[in-house]
């Protein structure tokens, strides 16, 4: 069975992180192995909750694991605290990153067009130096503004969907040829004269082509979606399934619960009810 370290938060309410991966990558017959970057009683969109930093602790798993000898087919980085989390995020690369594995890195730092709580000048720097470490990336569009230098605000300027397209193309194929990874941008949503029929979709950059495809939006920004597309799509590598292939599957399964969640009008802090529809990854 593949193996795959899984570095994130794990918020117990939210259905995000880590309680998004494990899920879905054991349902992909992928052994999810967690080094929890924090713990929290909820994520930090809820207006009250408990939140410990385990950066002091993560050398532990590292140390531990390297007396078990135990090797990683995958790894697959996602909420990180600060500077030093991704400090040690690459001494674990050090010792756990070798030439078959597979590293996943979604540089959560921000959404709709904000940095979160955590994020300081630091922690970007050296998350640009990470995405470069990477063979797939996985920001949304807030994070490639961040990680390129554009401007969210000029990029929600445009007033057309093909203008806006192809500037988000352009900072997206310099991140691809900058970091020489497989770049897919999420969570993209084009301005549309039609306030009823929205799109969001995804751009997928290889360095040969850019692929886009959009599906119907209903407006909501749910907990957890981001991580549980990256889990989608190491889970589907570890398969080895292509990545065109991985996103469509993604977007079947992300789709499917978001238009259940819609349904049930669960409130968008609590995440998606992504749980039923875990059948359609097997």
């Amino acid at each position: 069975m593949k193996k795959v370290a899984v570095i994130q938060d794990l918020s117990s309410f939210g259905k995000c992180s880590l309680t998004a991966a494990i899920p879905v990558l054991s349902v992909m017959g992928v052994q999810a192995c967690p080094l929890p970057t924090a713990i929290l009683s909820a994520q930090t969109d809820y207006p009250s909750f408990f939140y410990e930093d385990l950066t002091s602790k993560m050398h532990y798993f590292e140390e531990e694991w390297s007396k078990l000898n135990v090797t990683f087919d995958g790894i697959y980085t996602g909420f990180v605290t600060g500077r030093e989390q991704i400090d040690n995020i690459f001494r674990f690369l050090e010792t756990f990153y070798k030439k078959d594995t597979l590293l996943l890195v979604d540089p959560i730092m921000g959404d709709r067009g904000e940095a979160y709580k955590l994020f300081t000048d630091e922690m970007l720097v050296r998350m640009k130096e990470l995405v470069k470490c990477a063979d797939v990336i996985t920001p949304n569009v807030t994070e490639c503004c961040l990680l390129t230098g554009l401007s969210y605000e000029k990029l929600h300027k445009y007033t057309n969907e093909k203008d806006f397209l192809k500037a988000l193309e352009e900072v997206g194929t310099i991140m691809q040829q900058e970091t020489g990874a497989q770049v897919i941008i999420t969570g993209v949503n084009p301005p549309s004269a039609d306030i009823d029929n929205q799109l969001i979709g995804n751009m997928y950059l290889t360095g040969d082509g850019t692929f886009y495809r959009a599906m119907p939006y209903n407006g909501k920004s749910y907990s957890g979606t981001g991580d549980l597309f990256a889990s989608v799509i190491m889970g589907s590598m570890m398969r080895g399934e292509d990545l065109k292939k991985s996103i469509q599957l993604a977007e079947e399964f992300l789709s499917a619960a978001i238009k259940d969640t819609y349904l049930e009008e669960t409130p968008e802090v609590e995440g998606i009810n992504f749980e039923k529809y875990l059948r359609m990854l097997l």
